[in-house]
């Protein structure tokens, strides 16, 4: 996990200028044909140094996708329909860690040298679905607009509006983003955007870049990771001893996850992002205690009827909240608040912050494994402590500008 994150984190900083420079399309299927190389890479293995090379091309990959995904999904999505398509990448995400808990079930039964293989090998084939799916899919038409192709711009938008009269009243909102007239010179994209965005912004764009990696930075500092990755292991301290019965019950996980997503993606251009965000972030601070003290009461007290639902409950529900909320909202905000010459490389530097936290907690996780009462002390401080200051620092957030910007 530590070394796919690492080269993620490379890859995420890369993908905002390249996309900037070839293009939201080209980018997308230069991600899946870097990934596609690293799990064939994986796939062969025949040593730990060749592993851990697939491993790094495949974190590269990763990088690339979380950056580009929903910024490609918000750039081409209406106004009404944005919440909904870019939310889309987290839900594939969870649909990805289910089949991983299926698949690695089905293939932990092949033979050892076979079943890994297969494990990390087969990734490759919906890479190279998408990196041939996406040639037949449209340029991103603000890109277009940056780089002075309004007529192709033009084109594009008609083919992804329902009327004529949709398609202009789009194409002149993105105009008027980019600062241009229809006619008018376009100012080179991604020239001078590291200074704009990072070393000389101005107080808009300052407070626009801290909501955007302060939300990256909290969706895993909140501990999502911590209960999905080691769920089998919270389930087996709350008495569910079976293998039978840990598989049914990590699968579990994984299928809340994916189901409250889908829910989430119809909820978020009716209800709004900060509502939801609210009361998921709400939830995630009842669940993350109520955990806590459920795993702290078996520690100490043995196998407690009350204290082995409340945990297995607990996981569930934070899980659930996650799903209904910051999970999806992170990628759908930080692809919409940043303004249109800014977008790409501001999204890469979140992704960045998102990797990197993912990574932290993965590790300081691994960290308390033997150690239960400092994991619980933990959980209930972290959790609740960083949920806190999500709930602060969105309550002090604009509506308008997560309701859809162009």
């Amino acid at each position: 996990m530590g070394i796919l994150n690492l080269c993620a984190l490379v890859g995420s900083l890369t993908a905002g200028k390249t996309s900037d420079v070839i293009g939201r399309r080209y980018t997308i299927a230069l991600s899946s044909v870097i990934f596609l190389v690293g799990s064939v890479v994986m796939g062969y293995g025949p040593n730990y140094a060749v592993l851990m090379v697939g491993r790094c091309i495949a974190g590269v990959g990763v990088g690339f996708a979380l950056m580009i995904a929903p910024v490609y999904s918000a750039e081409i999505a209406s106004a009404s329909h944005r919440g909904f398509l870019t939310s889309l990448p987290e839900l594939c995400i969870s649909l990805g860690i289910l089949l991983g808990y299926v698949s690695n079930y089905c293939f932990g039964k092949l033979a050892l040298k076979l079943g890994w293989r297969l494990m990390l090998g087969l990734a490759a084939i919906p890479s190279m679905i998408l990196a041939f799916g996406i040639l037949k899919m449209p340029e991103s038409p603000r890109w277009l607009v940056m780089q002075g192709r309004l007529e192709e711009a033009k084109k594009i938008m008609v083919l992804i509006s329902n009327t004529e009269e949709e398609a202009e009243e789009r194409f002149r909102d993105i105009l008027a983003a980019a600062e241009i007239e229809e006619d008018g010179a376009v100012k080179a994209v991604g020239r001078g955007v590291w200074r704009e965005l990072v070393i000389n912004p101005t107080p808009a764009v300052r407070l626009i870049l801290i909501a955007a990696l302060g939300i990256h930075f909290f969706e895993h500092a909140t501990g999502i990771e911590a209960v999905v990755l080691y769920s089998p292991k919270i389930f087996e301290k709350a008495g569910v001893t079976s293998k039978d019965k840990l598989l049914l019950a990590t699968v579990g996980v994984g299928l809340t996850k994916a189901v409250l997503i889908v829910i989430a993606t119809f909820l978020l251009d009716k209800v709004g992002r900060r509502k939801l965000l609210l009361t998921s972030t709400g939830g995630m601070v009842f669940a993350s205690t109520s955990l806590a003290i459920g795993l702290t009461m078996v520690h100490r007290f043995g196998r407690l009827v009350w204290a082995l639902r409340l945990s297995i409950v607990s996981a569930y529900t934070f899980v659930a909240f996650f799903s209904i909320g910051l999970g999806p909202i992170t990628w759908v905000y930080s692809s919409e608040i940043f303004p249109l010459r800014l977008r790409a490389q501001g999204a890469s530097i979140g992704v960045a912050v998102n990797r990197i936290m993912n990574a932290t907690v993965y590790e300081f996780s691994d960290n308390y494994e033997d150690d239960h009462d400092g994991r619980c002390v933990l959980h209930v401080r972290w959790n609740r402590g960083c949920s806190v200051v999500v709930l602060l620092l969105y309550v002090a957030g604009d509506e308008r500008s997560a309701i859809g910007r162009d």
